[in-house]
């Protein structure tokens, strides 16, 4: 266990190494210090609860944080193959399996601690300049509200990340995870118009359908663009597809990098 620590932190120094890390986690946070400024001169304080403007700002600011973490993600095995390090790595008295895992276990890491600061600095800048009355209906945003949206992205991001790290291990090209996973970051609202559960019935089984989990959180508006609801699917539904896909890119990803041959 010992050697296993050694190996996530070996793992660990090479992405905080690196100037490019905290020149990300750098624009993060500048950005979400920024957002509750911007929001504040656009709608002003007095009536704006500052749990909805931090729940704008994270929603805002979490697509770059998704990108950041892809980007290490793309790179953690396939950097190695492009510097021509993995037969260093594999040489070490540790097995693939392991090595695989500290790579991505340090990349999951990364995506929660980038996570942390987007939620924590747009929380703190949001309470200093918005209100902190609850409106006399007594709906609007609230803590219980802000978190369960921002684990319902982290679920997005996680899946996503899950993507680009099997794109990497298996293609060992760094471009072409992260191409993908902007590409299906891009493009998930529209799969999920095209192939859409209220036409199609198999299409609740699509991925696209169910990685925003967000849409539980108000599900009148589902779908709404073609007049229905979630039809059948529950959170419960997705989340258990989403295990299932998990489950799929982590096997290839482990079946591909212990059976490449490094040798060439």
């Amino acid at each position: 266990m010992g050697n296993f620590g050694n190996l996530i932190m070996n793992e660990n120094m090479k992405i905080f190494r690196r100037p490019r890390t905290w020149i990300m986690l750098s624009i993060l946070a500048l950005i979400t210090l920024l957002m509750p400024v911007l929001l504040n001169e656009g709608m002003g304080s007095s009536e704006v609860p500052y749990w909805q403007a931090a729940i704008t700002t994270v929603q805002v600011v979490f697509f770059l944080n998704t990108i950041f973490c892809v980007v290490i993600a793309a790179e953690a095995v396939a950097g190695e193959f492009t510097w021509g390090t993995i037969k260093l790595l594999l040489i070490r008295p540790w097995s693939r399996s392991k090595i695989l895992a500290s790579k991505y276990l340090t990349v999951i890491g990364f995506s929660i601690l980038s996570t942390l600061l987007v939620v924590i600095l747009a929380t703190v800048m949001s309470y200093i300049l918005f209100s902190h009355s609850v409106t006399q209906d007594g709906s609007g945003a609230s803590a219980s509200h802000a978190f369960a949206l921002w684990g319902y992205l982290y679920v997005d991001l996680f899946i996503t990340l899950a993507i680009a790290f099997m794109v990497s291990s298996v293609f060992r090209s760094g471009a072409l995870a992260i191409g993908l996973s902007l590409f299906i970051m891009f493009t998930q609202n529209l799969f999920s118009l095209i192939f859409n559960p209220v036409r199609y019935e198999w299409a609740k089984y699509v991925l696209f359908n169910n990685m925003d989990l967000s849409r539980y959180m108000d599900p009148v508006t589902d779908f709404s663009m073609f007049d229905g609801g979630n039809t059948g699917m529950t959170l419960g539904f997705s989340v258990a597809v989403l295990a299932v896909y998990y489950v799929v890119f982590m096997l290839i990803s482990w079946v591909v990098f212990n059976k490449r041959d490094v040798a060439g």
